[in-house]
């Protein structure tokens, strides 16, 4: 073999153990990377607190597993926080990390707990989809460089998307901060979204955002206004405070609310 030769493929395989290296760093580091663009880009779209305990990407089975997801609740609110997560799967096509577009096959969250705190007419909720909402008329989060400047940012797809088992504790209210009947409990419908970003460039974090959490907002308030009369005369005294008469009358408008 020629010196020429010889260099030429003693170039190749420098590259190749580079770009190995790099893989494997980035690999040990994509669990923080995730967690941490989370902790950045959640407040921004939300405007409210958001934490997370613990996040696993395996690339080799294309799975992740996140724990401890809390979504707060706006400032004025009293209860802890607006949506907790022990506990949800994700199914991942690896190689679209290294694309504009990540492909997610399925989401899958078992048992969360969702606080409902306020009145029909304006709850924790509502004010969280209004914040989403915002953020995304401004277009969202600004994603910029180490140089400051601005880059684009990966779009999202899900295929399937799967909550299950969700509780959501009512705390239903006049005015901010006054209680005026019990709490309880109650359980909503499952949840499935298909399809959100697929056959598209995808979507932005911030529209993700608003298309799953208007389902969840959605669903936890026609199942308070089913269950008003459960939560005592004062409570029922609300809804027709609201102007939404029955509680058919109440579902409807709901409905209508979330289109």
């Amino acid at each position: 073999m020629t010196t020429g030769k010889k260099k030429f493929w003693s170039v190749i395989f420098i590259i190749l153990v580079l770009v190995i290296v790099a893989a494997v760093i980035v690999a040990l580091n994509l669990d923080r990377i995730v967690k941490r663009e989370v902790k950045i880009y959640g407040p921004q779209i939300t405007k409210v607190s958001v934490t997370l305990d613990n996040l696993h990407i395996s690339l080799l089975a294309g799975s992740a597993t996140v724990n401890g997801f809390v979504l707060g609740n706006p400032e004025g609110y009293k209860t802890p926080d607006a949506i907790s997560i022990g506990h949800a799967s994700v199914g991942i096509n690896p190689f679209s990390l290294l694309t504009d577009k990540i492909v997610v096959h399925s989401i899958h969250v078992t048992a969360p707990e969702i606080t409902f705190e306020g009145g029909l007419g304006g709850n924790n909720l509502s004010k969280i989809m209004d914040n989403v909402n915002g953020s995304s008329q401004t277009g969202g989060p600004v994603v910029t460089n180490s140089a400051g400047q601005p880059k684009a940012s990966k779009k999202i797809e899900v295929d399937d998307f799967l909550i299950t088992n969700a509780l959501v504790h009512v705390s239903l209210t006049g005015n901010l901060g006054a209680v005026v009947s019990r709490e309880m409990t109650l359980t909503i419908p499952a949840i499935h979204l298909t399809n959100l970003g697929k056959g598209t460039d995808g979507l932005t974090a911030t529209e993700m955002t608003r298309a799953i959490l208007s389902a969840i907002t959605s669903a936890t308030v026609k199942a308070v206004a089913a269950n008003a009369t459960n939560l005592g005369g004062k409570g029922a005294q609300l809804i027709k405070q609201r102007g939404q008469g029955t509680l058919n009358q109440a579902t409807k408008t709901i409905g209508n609310l979330f289109k």
